[in-house]
């Protein structure tokens, strides 16, 4: 594959490139001060544009217009990242110190737990890269090229999806575009462009297709845009000089490598290299303790070894990738909800504070009537067929295309009698300057008169009017009452005309007021009420007055904690901001600047902010936000950063989102409690017996095959239905309450173990004479102790009754594969692949025992379960 031209392939100085013999597309990079003549010669394009067949041909040579290191990986590489991951590399290393002292069988079951897990977190995240590759297909990015069918026929202007760009396309740009690829201005108009991803500035640049640039270097040149940048404002006809890998961007990306890792991320990994710590520090202490007690030495490395692996959850990366994948797949194919970064899906269930804009979320960008006022205050239908009247022959007569917003209002509240009741005459339309529209009808059954039907703004109707000045000021007082509870208003006055008078605007009769609110979203009261059952508090952050917005949160039943206009939010210093925007439900007269101070200050609160915006005055609040959000009609740079996107500006898939999210977040959490805890409690039990007996309590190969078969149960949480309570309040993976939880369990798992030791002491009369039975033993009751926690620690309905909750009569998944756990622990040492591990059957009397403490062990895990959950509730209830 040939090098792609680019414009900008000169160093970043402004340096020009060494000429290129060859004048052909993608031989060399044009200099930055070449001329537009010499860049469409070494393009071997025009200004009207490539032919369909130059651009197939083109699109075969250099590939698709995409970032190499953003396409998705192959199953191998993907294969290959597993083998890297934190949990596998130690289980290498303790595979590599397995084979170095001769112990085959231990090292061969460790590689086998390695290639299972690599396996199957590859196949995962190759059928998730499939899945999103698909899904973002529905809301991939378009550019508006100009191409010829023939090399004789006019171009024609069309979408095609960015990845199908090559150098010589010519493109047009609008607001809120993308800039596709790296392209040199023809003609533009207005061009101001954002760069800031390639540069760091934050401010727009001017970009125009001068004759001469200067030499300021490649980015600044006005002559040319870069692949990465947005179109902050203006239009521009422009040239592709490079694509894909040879773009700015890409270069870029290749240096800067991956971006930072999310919160969840974060979480996910602080967990991780603590329990890598445990499993590398378990070795050296068990040797150490086994020599100075009972002078055993390197005989006891694979055990050691075999316990460090159990201590380790090596299905954790398998795990995540499947409940994510799996939420984000169920998502878009049942509500149209897109998620583009799948860690985000985690973050919104984690989400409890959510910013919107007011208009087109919680209302539509229409008014409606509220009601019609008589000069008292009160309730007058005769005054909105005056209104209605004038704005429906104002549209007649003055010939208008169409009304406006507060005349189709009018309109629209009106019924057909009241349209017909009058006949038109003559009409004044509205205007801006008078800010009046006046209209004259005939007056019905008075012939010889006619009615003039005044109606606009408050203050220029008032004094038109006969009124005394106390009376106006009490009418205007009346009006600012209504206006300030987020009300628009209009004032409506008549006066009666001779037949053929022309109208006159002055000694009115005032009739009366007409109130207007915005049109409330259909689906908004009831996907808000959801959010706050959730435990999401919504932020209003707007650009209207903030009597707008309170009046429309209250016309949804949002309780207005408090309102911040943008004059007092300039005076605050960021602590004070902090501490306000908790208090806080509505931000008026914002700009972008400000949506981004406010999310950035409920972020420094400890909240996870999520943040609903579509325009490009949104991008700096959706890139900050925990989780950006856009509407699949956004403006194309919006949705290109918001980590989910919306088939619809619609608040109640936002709420689906959530919901989906705590439920791969609850089972990623669930999921590390119970495996964490009970991992923790065999591995204290483990080395405590060891201590105790005069031999080892399991073998390593028996130790490795029971965590084989507990990593493969463990795989159903993916699958597990949360309770309704998991997903009223968010989904914190916080690391600190995580590990109270794994001592606190993992402690009372080990004293089930012990209790099982003094069982198999008495079962057995003296454990000493019976290795095999004592290891038989041991290997059941930690099978069935494990299957119980996986039941009666499953914070989901899978995990107690399936679709029928508690008590219910369905079981879920993780109580078919608790069941298959039990199987195997009961059923496995009789059998003869147990013979072959070292185990042997078990004699009756001991499963009497067993069964008496599993029950105490049922019943304890239960008491401490309820102590939990209500600390936990207790917990979440403090303000």
């Amino acid at each position: 594959m040939r090098a792609l031209p680019s414009v900008g392939g000169a160093d970043e100085g402004g340096g020009t490139a060494d000429p290129d013999p060859d004048p052909g597309p993608g031989t060399a990079a044009p200099a930055p001060a070449a001329s537009l003549l010499e860049v469409f010669r070494r393009l071997d394009t025009g200004p009207r544009g490539l032919t369909e067949a130059q651009a197939e041909g083109r699109l075969v040579r250099f590939g698709e217009n995409a970032i190499p290191d953003a396409r998705d990986p192959s199953w191998p590489r993907l294969f290959a990242r597993s083998v890297r991951d934190p949990f596998t590399a130690v289980l290498l290393c303790l595979g590599l110190v397995s084979a170095a002292v001769f112990a085959w069988g231990t090292a061969s079951v460790i590689l086998l737990l390695v290639v299972v897990s690599c396996v199957l977190r590859a196949s995962g995240e190759h059928r998730a890269a499939r899945s999103t590759a698909g899904l973002r297909r529905l809301v991939a990015t378009t550019v508006t090229v100009q191409r010829r069918v023939y090399e004789d026929t006019a171009p024609v202007t069309r979408e095609i999806p960015v990845e199908e760009l090559v150098p010589g396309d010519v493109v047009r740009l609008g607001p809120g575009d993308l800039i596709p690829a790296d392209v040199r201005l023809l003609r533009s108009t207005g061009l101001t462009v954002h760069q800031a991803a390639l540069t760091g500035e934050s401010a727009p640049v001017e970009k125009s297709a001068v004759e001469d640039p200067g030499d300021d270097g490649v980015f600044q040149d006005p002559r040319l845009c870069f692949q990465g940048g947005s179109v902050a404002s203006g239009s521009a006809t422009a040239v592709v000089t490079a694509t894909g890998g040879d773009t700015r961007f890409a270069a870029a990306h290749r240096r800067t490598g991956k971006p930072p890792a999310t919160t969840f991320e974060r979480s996910v990994q602080g967990v991780s290299w603590i329990l890598i710590r445990f499993a590398l520090l378990t070795p050296p202490l068990v040797l150490m303790a086994n020599a100075a007690l009972r002078g055993r030495g390197l005989e006891t490395l694979p055990f050691a070894v075999a316990v460090a692996v159990g201590l380790t959850p090596e299905m954790l990366p398998v795990l995540v990738t499947t409940c994510l994948a799996r939420g984000a797949t169920l998502l878009a194919r049942t509500h149209g909800v897109i998620v583009r970064r799948l860690p985000a899906l985690h973050d919104i269930g984690a989400m409890d504070v959510l910013c919107v804009d007011k208009t087109g979320t919680l209302t539509q960008d229409r008014p409606v009537v509220h009601r019609a006022l008589d000069a008292e205050g009160r309730d007058d239908p005769e005054v909105l067929r005056w209104a209605v009247a004038a704005a429906w022959w104002s549209l007649q007569l003055a010939d208008l295309p169409a009304p406006d917003a507060l005349d189709e209002a009018l309109l629209a509240a009106a019924d057909e009698d009241a349209l017909m009741s009058y006949d038109g005459v003559t009409a004044r339309p509205f205007d801006p300057a008078r800010r009046l529209a006046t209209v004259v009808v005939r007056t019905p059954g008075r012939l010889g008169t006619h009615t003039q039907i005044t109606k606009g703004a408050v203050e220029a109707v008032l004094q038109r009017c006969a009124l005394s000045d106390d009376e106006r000021s009490r009418l205007r007082d009346l009006a600012d009452t209504h206006a300030a509870d987020g009300l628009r208003v209009l004032a409506v006055a008549t006066t009666a005309l001779p037949a053929g008078a022309r109208p006159q605007e002055r000694g009115l009769t005032f009739r009366g007021l007409v109130t207007l609110r915005d049109a409330l979203a259909p689906t908004a009261a009831e996907a808000l009420a959801g959010l706050a059952a959730r435990g999401v508090t919504v932020k209003v952050l707007t650009g209207d007055h903030p009597g707008t917005a309170v009046r429309a949160c209250r016309d949804l039943g949002v309780p207005v904690a408090g309102v911040l206009t943008a004059d007092r939010l300039d005076t605050l210093t960021d602590p004070e901001l902090t501490e306000l925007a908790r208090r806080t439900t509505v931000f008026a007269c914002c700009t972008p600047e400000h949506k981004t101070r406010i999310t950035r200050a409920l972020q420094a609160g400890g909240h996870t902010v999520g943040f609903l915006g579509d325009g490009v005055n949104d991008l700096p609040a959706l890139r900050t936000a925990d989780v950006g959000i856009a509407p699949r009609d956004a403006a194309g740079v919006s949705r290109e950063s918001a980590d989910l996107v919306l088939a619809e500006k619609d608040l109640t898939a936002i709420g689906h989102a959530v919901a989906a999210g705590r439920h791969a977040g609850g089972n990623i959490a669930t999921y590390l409690r119970i495996t964490l805890s009970s991992n923790l409690g065999n591995v204290i039990a483990m080395l405590s017996a060891g201590l105790l007996l005069p031999f080892l309590p399991m073998l390593p190969a028996q130790v490795l095959v029971q965590n084989l078969c507990f990593d493969a149960a463990q795989l159903a949480f993916a699958h597990d239905r949360p309770a309704p309570s998991a997903l009223r309040r968010p989904s914190v993976l916080d690391p600190r309450a995580l590990l109270r939880f794994i001592v606190g369990f993992g402690a009372l798992n080990a004293v089930a173990d012990l209790a099982t030791f003094g069982v198999l002491a008495f079962a057995l009369r003296g454990p000493g004479d019976d290795e095999a039975l004592f290891h038989s033993g041991w290997f059941t009751e930690n099978l069935l102790t494990q299957a119980v926690v996986m039941v009666l620690l499953s914070f989901g309905r899978g995990g107690r009754g399936g679709r029928g909750g508690r008590g219910g009569r369905q079981p879920g998944p993780v109580t078919w594969s608790a069941a298959g756990l039990a199987g195997v622990g009961l059923l496995l040492p009789a059998f003869p692949v147990g013979a072959g591990l070292g185990l042997s059957p078990l004699p009756g009397v001991y499963y009497g025992l067993l069964a008496a403490v599993l029950a105490l062990y049922a019943v304890a895990l239960t008491a401490a379960r309820t102590r939990h959950e209500r600390v936990s509730a207790s917990a979440v209830a403090q303000p």
